[in-house]
């Protein structure tokens, strides 16, 4: 079977923080370079490193772009919107900003990485794509369809394949919607579309390593103000996650945060994973990972993952049943079975795990004379007993109850007789005292070894139990 992953987007939700999340929880690193390194794209660096962001010691994941497509997603005043007289001075802005800091931030693990709205966002045949400032060089555009055919030429599972087809497809689909043309028209940047496939494959591939067959994102969190694109300044969220997120029927928290916490291939991982938005009323963290983001805003941008497994509802009433000493007891009523048939389904029940079986004599309508069949049983026993009395009896119904029951401590032990062991059942009596009680297949054993009767056997007890009553008593008494 495979694992529930749940994500906790408190602060948001991107590709390298979900990349990041699922590596810290496990993840294969060697699996993942590889799975990088066979994808047929060029001008990217895939690093894994560890970060410490809000004090916290996490992983980072890191797509490092050549000088030719690299971006300058980490420009705080670009992600705010903050408007520049002239594009042309935006992008030297942009470039000084991205100079003078690229040293601290490389060796934080930070990267330069993509605005995801920037490059996410669909473009139709006509545009005019290139850029006007010192470094102007074009930009090649990939379509859906070439996507997906690169993703197929990855050296990955089929699985991970699917997985990242979905993400790249919900995402086309939003941006299609945003910019009123056909999927088919909708084409990336190939700064975009370099960062976007190494993130989704990335993630894709991770999931894939852990086996993730459940996801559970009970919600998103997004923030206020806007982001500037190429398209100018938009509102947060963008248009391609409010298509997302409306498309799915996301549940998201809007919080006051200045900041787009929610990326588009945030929003599409998240659309195309996720499968329930309620976490299970109880449930056992078995691994816990956190990603990092890159953006600095007032709430510190961590994905947590956790690998989670449900307490079922059969092991909590298990749980309950032994925390409060509960029994079950099984019963029917019987008015055409021989009394031969019924002291064979005792010996059947028994067998099987009942923890006692006895009959009671009834009269059922018109004064039918009927035996009560009464099986006293655990709970995780009550299937097998069931169908052992549905099979060997001509009952067509039996009724369960679920009773407390209060419990002396006892303990299994033994007493040396004149003529032999015999076997007892101690138990401790509030106050202190101490009870014998010799059991039944015992003293038939020992009658028969020795060849006296069986009362005699219960007399030779009862007279070694008179003369040294604490004979019988060892350390050690518990409740079984």
């Amino acid at each position: 079977m495979g694992k529930t992953l749940y994500l906790e987007c408190r602060s948001g939700i991107s590709g390298d923080m979900t990349v990041a999340a699922l590596l810290d929880l496990g993840a294969d690193q060697e699996v993942l370079m590889k799975a990088l390194r066979s994808l047929p794209v060029q001008g990217f660096q895939a690093e894994i490193s560890r970060v410490v962001k809000a004090g916290l010691d996490v992983c980072d994941f890191c797509v490092k772009l050549d000088r030719e497509h690299e971006n300058h997603d980490h420009d705080m005043e670009y992600l705010h919107g903050h408007e520049h007289v002239h594009q042309e001075e935006a992008c030297a802005h942009e470039h000084e900003h991205t100079h003078h800091h690229e040293e601290e931030h490389y060796h934080h693990g930070e990267e330069h990485h993509h605005h995801e709205d920037e490059h996410h966002h669909g473009h139709h045949h006509g545009e005019d794509h290139t850029h006007d400032h010192p470094h102007t060089h074009p930009h090649e555009h990939r379509g859906l369809p070439e996507i997906l055919q690169i993703i197929d030429g990855a050296d990955i599972t089929e699985r991970a394949k699917a997985t990242a087809a979905g993400i790249f497809q919900i995402l086309a689909k939003a941006e299609a919607r945003a910019h009123g043309v056909p999927v088919e028209q909708v084409h990336f940047h190939e700064v975009g579309a370099v960062d976007s496939i190494v993130d989704i494959v990335a993630a894709a591939v991770c999931l894939d390593d852990l086996d993730i067959t459940e996801t559970i994102i009970p919600f998103l969190c997004e923030g206020k103000g806007t982001v500037r694109c190429q398209h100018g300044i938009l509102p947060v969220p963008v248009p391609a996650v409010v298509n997302i997120l409306e498309a799915y029927g996301i549940p998201v928290e809007m919080t006051e945060v200045a900041g787009e916490l929610i990326t588009p291939t945030g929003a599409a991982i998240a659309a195309a994973i996720g499968t329930s938005n309620s976490l299970p009323k109880r449930f056992v963290i078995k691994k816990t990972g956190i990603g990092a983001g890159k953006r600095n805003y007032e709430r510190p941008s961590l994905l947590r993952a956790m690998l989670i497994e449900e307490c079922s509802g059969k092991q909590e009433e298990k749980d309950q049943d032994q925390e409060k000493d509960v029994i079950y007891k099984l019963e029917t009523n019987i008015d055409d079975c021989t009394g031969e048939a019924l002291g064979y389904v005792m010996d059947k029940l028994m067998e099987a795990g009942a923890r006692d079986v006895h009959f009671l004599p009834v009269y059922m309508k018109k004064n039918r004379p009927a035996y009560e069949l009464a099986v006293i049983c655990d709970g995780d026993k009550i299937k097998t007993l069931e169908q052992t009395i549905f099979q060997e009896t001509t009952t067509i119904g039996i009724r369960r109850i679920k009773m407390e029951r209060s419990l002396l401590p006892r303990e299994a032990s033994t007493v040396m007789l004149k003529d032999g062991e015999l076997k007892i059942k101690k138990c401790l009596l509030p106050g202190g005292q101490i009870r014998c009680y010799p059991e039944y297949e015992s003293v038939i054993r020992l009658a028969q070894e020795s060849g006296l009767s069986f009362q005699q056997v219960m007399d030779e007890f009862r007279q070694a139990s008179h003369e040294n009553p604490l004979g019988c008593v060892s350390e050690k008494i518990t409740k079984e």
